[in-house]
């Protein structure tokens, strides 16, 4: 037996280890321009190295998840949230026999359509562009993949599978795209679903650690949210001389590992119990099949509610993302009044794509730190001060 593994080989070892239900890489639907396989990576892990040397992969460590850069070295930024989201999504697929290269794939690129300086940054680009079709950050992770990129002959973007596509798209579309759009008239694949909820448990998680970390919220304050409460007392109690630092660690593990069992559990006993036959049968589902026990999803939900209140919404942030929504505005009435002040490279597609959504386009692309070094440089502004 030869020591070298090729793609036909780990398609074939698909076949074997997958369940029926999983999608198979030599089964996709293919690419928006056709291109010859790869020798050695399936199509999925062929998408998943393309995403890893993006551009728009790179720019994500300077982007806010949270905490702005400049606020600390330890809060998470969009890049770390990827990769702890891509990281949680292979356990989930590899648990349930699913393709862990496809949710890897998806995971890694869900966010690179993110604004700068977050939500802040999506809810004022769409405030600016509902004249000109609004701004989703899903949707502007499609135009990433499908369009921005330029690193490639014969065909704009990456030219990803349909299938990574269709997890990257989410919740549909109603609006036009020059590329075609994935169908998504039913429910998406099982790998697409697990890269959703990897997502979920990755910013809960790491949010409620950030904002633990930066003292916006409190031990005494998470004291009321019976998920939390639960899991910190059992963690004290196994661990009765841990530090403050480290039983907060420790609870934040414990949390993680329970939502993921409970969802791998929950979900695999849905599977068991209506045997889907294959990817069609998982489509043509009336429900996501990914979710978790009725009790943990009570649970959950009241946490997010509490970050919402207590994290999301803390005057700090609220402060911070109403400074950062500023600075997006008056950059994009400067472009918008003088579009001379944008590269050439992004005038090039005034005609292509409309002069409006090539500049949403390019300030959707920059870091925190490069938009507000632009904001300073063309209005003299304060950024973020």
């Amino acid at each position: 037996m030869s020591s070298l593994r090729t793609r036909a080989d780990y398609e074939q070892e698909e076949r074997v280890r997958l369940a029926p239900f999983a999608v198979r890489a030599a089964a996709s639907r293919g690419r928006v321009a056709p291109e010859p396989e790869h020798p050695l990576r399936t199509a999925f892990q062929r998408d998943r190295d393309r995403v890893l040397h993006a551009h728009a992969f790179r720019r994500l460590e300077y982007k806010t998840q949270v905490f702005v850069h400049h606020e600390g070295d330890h809060y998470r930024n969009r890049l770390t949230h990827t990769l702890e989201g891509a990281q949680i999504a292979r356990t989930i697929a590899r648990t349930l026999r699913l393709n862990e290269d496809l949710a890897e794939a998806i995971a890694l690129a869900h966010d690179l359509g993110h604004t700068p300086f977050g939500h802040a940054g999506e809810r004022a680009l769409d405030r600016l562009m509902r004249a000109d079709g609004g701004f989703d950050h899903n949707r502007q992770t499609l135009r990433v993949v499908d369009l921005l990129e330029q690193s490639y002959p014969g065909f704009r973007g990456l030219n990803l599978s349909y299938e990574t596509r269709e997890g990257i798209l989410k919740h549909g579309a109603n609006w036009d795209h020059p590329a075609p759009l994935p169908d998504r008239s039913g429910q998406t694949s099982l790998e697409a679903q697990v890269s959703d909820r990897s997502d979920e448990i990755a910013y809960t998680n790491h949010d409620l650690d950030d904002g633990l970390r930066s003292e916006l919220l409190t031990p005494e304050q998470l004291g009321e949210v019976p998920l939390w409460r639960d899991l910190y007392g059992a963690t004290r109690e196994r661990m009765p001389d841990a530090s403050p630092p480290v039983l907060r660690a420790q609870t934040i593990v414990a949390l993680l590992n329970h939502l993921v069992t409970d969802l791998v559990e929950a979900t695999a006993q849905r599977l068991d119990d209506a045997r889907p036959a294959d990817v069609d049968a998982v489509r043509a589902a009336p429900r996501r099949w990914l979710d978790y026990s009725p009790a943990l999803a009570k649970g959950l939900r009241e946490l997010k509610e509490f970050l919402y209140r207590n994290l999301y919404y803390h005057p700090h942030v609220v402060a911070t993302t109403e400074k950062a929504e500023r600075v997006l505005e008056e950059l994009w009435r400067v472009y918008r009044s003088d579009p001379s002040k944008v590269p050439p490279q992004v005038r090039a597609y005034f005609v292509a794509d409309g002069e409006a959504r090539a500049i949403a386009d390019y300030v959707a692309g920059m870091t925190d730190r490069f938009a507000l070094a632009e904001h300073r440089r063309l209005t003299h502004g304060r950024g973020l001060d």
